[in-house]
């Protein structure tokens, strides 16, 4: 081989591989933008998810954004929003007022033993009946049944008084009340079948209307703030108030017997 064939087969192999250095160059180039791209994505991704979140997190729930909902009130209701709850005779001279949650062991506790003698003092004219419905208990455990079973006897308010305090108490009824760790009443479907067994509600279709679209959603919150506000210093279910005062210092009267002395004693002050 001669020394000029010689040097050509070196310039030639020189250039083949200057020209592969930069193909690889160009590659590796590629390379390095599809990576920085997928990055900046991924961070896009993971900070709009970020966003995503603090945006669903800070969203407010459906139960806080029925506390500016417009309230219907159910009918049997006077005052703002509907949150005076007054049933009764109107010859009765004065007013025994309750505070109670629709999930508090204790207000069944007390509906279960002394739920029929009120009702008859009641019916006899001894005294009316200021309902004052609370929602605290959902806070607990980040709950809805409290709220939703308020709004449902919103809704047996909504019918008549007698049907309002004959859900009640079968909401509150040994058969039906649920454990306080056991939130059955944010179903509709469970409340729909406690009120089949009161007449009055029994296949009533605007009644479970109004349960199934939350009609009273509004009303039970307005309802529970009422207790949250209350002046009379109650901070707990069930309470017990007669002429702004409360009743055995704030314990639950839990016995037929406690209770009629002291709302007996009450009456007469």
């Amino acid at each position: 081989m001669s020394k000029r064939n010689s040097a050509a087969s070196k310039t030639a192999a020189r250039e083949r591989l200057r020209i592969e250095r930069e193909r690889e160059a160009k590659r590796a180039k590629v390379r390095r933008q599809i990576i920085v791209a997928c990055s900046a994505v991924a961070v896009l991704a993971v900070a709009g998810g970020i966003g995503y979140a603090v945006v669903q997190a800070n969203k407010p729930s459906y139960w806080e954004s029925a506390k500016d909902a417009k309230v219907v009130a159910p009918a049997n209701t006077t005052g703002s929003k509907g949150t005076t709850v007054v049933i009764g005779k109107s010859s009765a001279k004065k007013t025994l007022k309750i505070y109670e949650d629709p999930r508090c062991p204790v207000c069944a506790q007390f509906e279960q033993t002394v739920g029929a003698t009120m009702k008859k003092d009641i019916d006899d004219g001894k005294y009316k009946f200021q309902y004052v419905g609370a929602t605290f208990i959902d806070n607990k455990d980040n709950g809805e049944g409290s709220k939703n079973a308020l709004s449902a006897l919103g809704a047996a308010l909504n019918v008549s008084p007698e049907a309002f305090l004959e859900y009640k108490s079968a909401l509150y009824s040994a058969k039906w009340h649920p454990d306080e760790t056991t939130d059955k009443f944010k179903d509709d479907a469970y409340l729909i079948k406690v009120a089949n067994t009161v007449t009055a509600l029994k296949d009533n279709t605007k009644f479970q209307d109004a349960v199934k679209k939350g009609t009273y959603d509004p009303w039970a919150m307005a309802m529970s703030k009422t207790f949250d506000d209350n002046k009379e210093g109650v901070n707990g279910t069930p309470g017990f108030v007669m002429d702004g005062k409360q009743l055995n210092g704030g314990n639950p009267l839990l016995t037929v017997a406690d209770f009629e002395k002291v709302v007996g004693e009450a009456l007469k002050g």
